[in-house]
């Protein structure tokens, strides 16, 4: 069983992803926390093997500092935003899973992640080439992945891990 913590501030959302995780009984929800605090107390004492990690989260605080440091501790950990991050993710995620989102999508999202940490899958590479560097920002326009809604998410995701374009 897949133990998976939850970083969500809205708690209607957090409960509904809770809801869509767990209708699978392979997956668990060991935890939900609403800020970066949160998330890294209850990664500390549920040593959770995925997070799902929204970007924007309660008192200011952000996903992106939750994912430096799940990084840190080797916790993988899908993304899950209204839109695709605009910043490079190198090394990062395993995905991001997009709002809104159905339970199909999340039950995709879940099996790519558990392939991909099992060594099942292709792993991405360092640096999605369809994300601009920081440093490249200054001098060239910012390149953004904009997935294509006609595709299922694990095309998305799959073409995103591969460094496809769309």
């Amino acid at each position: 069983m897949l133990k998976i913590l939850i970083v969500e501030d809205d708690s209607q959302l957090a409960a509904i992803l809770r809801y869509l995780v767990e209708d699978d009984p392979r997956y668990r929800v060991v935890g939900v926390a609403e800020d970066a605090a949160g998330a890294l107390e209850a990664a500390a004492r549920e040593q959770p093997d995925l997070a799902l990690i929204d970007l924007h989260l309660a008192r200011g605080s952000s996903g992106f500092s939750v994912a430096a440091k799940f990084a840190e501790d080797n916790i993988p950990y899908l993304f899950v935003s209204g839109q695709a991050p605009r910043l490079p993710l190198p090394d990062l995620a395993l995905g991001c899973l997009l709002k809104p989102f159905t339970g199909n999508d999340v039950q995709r999202a879940l099996g790519m992640a558990e392939e991909v940490m099992r060594g099942r899958a292709a792993s991405r590479p360092t640096m999605p080439q369809n994300i601009a560097a920081v440093e490249q920002e200054a001098e060239a326009e910012q390149t953004v992945f904009v997935p294509d809604p006609r595709l299922s998410l694990r095309q998305r995701l799959g073409r995103w891990i591969a460094g496809a374009a769309h």
